[in-house]
């Protein structure tokens, strides 16, 4: 397939997930991120929402500069909760991030794969130059 690459084929450490899916895949002038919990090298860190929400923004950033990208390129975003009562506290910390280039969100209730609080994948948008 061509105008499509794959970057950083993630493994078991990535999240708990087994192979095979890549950490983000640009399809054209689109990017890809797969989901991203609150894992430092393979560890979900058991602090609470606002600290897990911060971990995940920050492996979202190191991964789309993966692809050449930035949060400002992100144009939408996918979000899973575990509690909706952290709404609050993740939006907040959302909202940092995201105020200047705000992209379209769904945010959802949903048990986790793994035991985290938290889970987002974001689509950016990057025309190839």
């Amino acid at each position: 397939m061509q105008n499509i690459t794959r970057f950083d084929t993630a493994d078991a450490a990535a999240g708990g997930t087994s192979r095979p899916f890549s950490k983000v895949v640009r399809a054209g002038d689109f990017v890809f991120v797969s989901g991203q919990v609150p894992a430092i090298q393979g560890e979900i860190i058991r602090e609470g929402i606002v600290r897990q929400t911060e971990q995940v923004i920050h492996n979202i950033i190191d991964i789309l500069l993966l692809a050449d990208c930035t949060l400002e390129h992100v144009v939408k975003v996918n979000v899973w909760l575990d509690d909706p009562r952290d709404f609050t506290s993740f939006n907040s910390v959302f909202e940092q991030y995201f105020s200047q280039h705000p992209p379209a969100r769904s945010t959802v209730r949903s048990s986790l794969m793994v035991d985290a609080k938290i889970e987002m994948d974001v689509t950016a948008y990057k025309p190839i130059s």
